[in-house]
């Protein structure tokens, strides 16, 4: 069995212990983490191959910032997306055993309209096309993080309150089937449709305890990964960890 997962840790400084306490509970053979929040030179490799793993990782100070984890050599990474000219540490890829995987830290876009939205609404396009070209030679692709956006109502614990809001607006939720249609599934709704699966509660008012959160971290595969999926589950139990992330990892495992 193969397991792969990601995970918002939302500062890998922070949640260094939390991480590396994960990793040795679940050993996961791919860990894909956005928001590091650290520069290139500060990401904590010598702890991270303590634990048995090698990385890769495109770091940003303060803001952003994505990584690999594996037990295997990761091979080929890529930093940031091809032909997309953006500051933003977002994007990295490389080739773990027989799979390509991309870790994606996707524009939150802060409110509908704004001009925000419209650099998400840029990012999304390019990340399609990127996405789309990485198809083209890697049959195994799997492209994972967080998205920022909630793409069906059963991921929402309030569809009213959330109502063509940011991360779940109609305009949103198209980008993401964009996506989908390149030759991707999304794997937790495949193998879960009509359950809730939260992977990201806001720190105020208690979301976390009231489960009250939206899925906004997703693992999708192409279409060879999908026949050898069993099962995908979020790890809601890190959330409720001392100074947590505000995001759960989610875990998908194949054949």
């Amino acid at each position: 069995m193969m397991k792969i997962a990601t995970w918002n840790v939302n500062s890998l400084n922070v949640r260094l212990p939390h991480v590396l306490a994960w990793l040795e509970q679940y050993q996961p053979d791919i860990l894909a983490l956005q928001e590091l929040k650290l520069d290139q030179d500060k990401f904590p490799l010598e702890a991270i191959k303590a634990a048995g793993y090698h990385a890769v990782w495109n770091g940003q100070k303060t803001y952003n910032g994505v990584a690999i984890l594996s037990k295997q050599i990761p091979q080929n990474p890529i930093l940031d997306m091809r032909d997309f000219d953006d500051v933003q540490k977002r994007v990295i890829a490389a080739t773990v055993g027989d799979v390509r995987v991309i870790c994606v830290y996707c524009v939150n876009g802060e409110s509908v309209g704004s001009e925000k939205f419209a650099y998400k609404q840029r990012w999304f396009a390019a990340l399609r096309q990127y996405v789309a070209h990485e198809l083209q030679t890697h049959a195994n692709t799997i492209v994972l993080g967080d998205f920022n956006i909630a793409p069906h109502d059963i991921d929402v614990y309030d569809t009213e309150k959330w109502h063509e809001k940011i991360l779940c607006s109609t305009t949103e939720r198209q980008w993401f089937q964009a996506l989908l249609d390149c030759g991707l599934h999304d794997s937790l709704h495949h193998c879960h449709p009509e359950k809730a699966c939260y992977t990201w509660w806001d720190y105020r008012m208690n979301m976390f305890k009231r489960q009250l959160g939206l899925r906004i971290d997703h693992i999708l595969v192409s279409a060879p990964l999908l026949s050898r999926l069993q099962d995908v589950s979020v790890a809601t139990e890190a959330r409720g960890w001392e100074r947590p992330s505000d995001h759960a990892p989610v875990i998908a495992q194949f054949a």
